[in-house]
């Protein structure tokens, strides 16, 4: 799944995949794997806009569910961090993506292969 954010001004875009992470796991500080999906973010960002790259592994019966946590956390448009921190942005919108060649190896470690 690939994710736009617009900074406001930028944001610490480590808190982008934080915020997935909190989603997902109830918490961005637990033992692996993931409860719910495995997941791995890549934040790359260009002037104020930031595009994060998700890829999770889950049951294909929750693949709405995970997607739409995923909106969720994004579209709520802040974080605030464990040292009391807050990040902001604005959601731009989020496609399902298609897994790069590149990232096959990564995608195996996620579902336990």
């Amino acid at each position: 799944m690939d994710a736009a954010q617009d900074g406001i001004p930028a944001p610490d875009i480590a808190a982008l995949g934080a915020a997935v992470t909190l989603e997902l796991c109830g918490s961005w500080d637990h033992p692996p794997p993931c409860p719910l999906a495995p997941h791995h973010t890549r934040p790359e960002q260009k002037g104020d806009t930031v595009t994060l790259r998700i890829i999770f592994a889950t049951e294909p019966a929750n693949e709405a569910l995970v997607r739409s946590r995923i909106d969720s956390a994004l579209r709520r448009g802040s974080l605030t961090g464990p040292d009391g921190r807050t990040s902001e942005w604005a959601f731009l919108g989020g496609v399902p993506g298609v897994l790069d060649p590149s990232e096959a190896d990564h995608a195996r470690r996620l579902t336990g292969g």
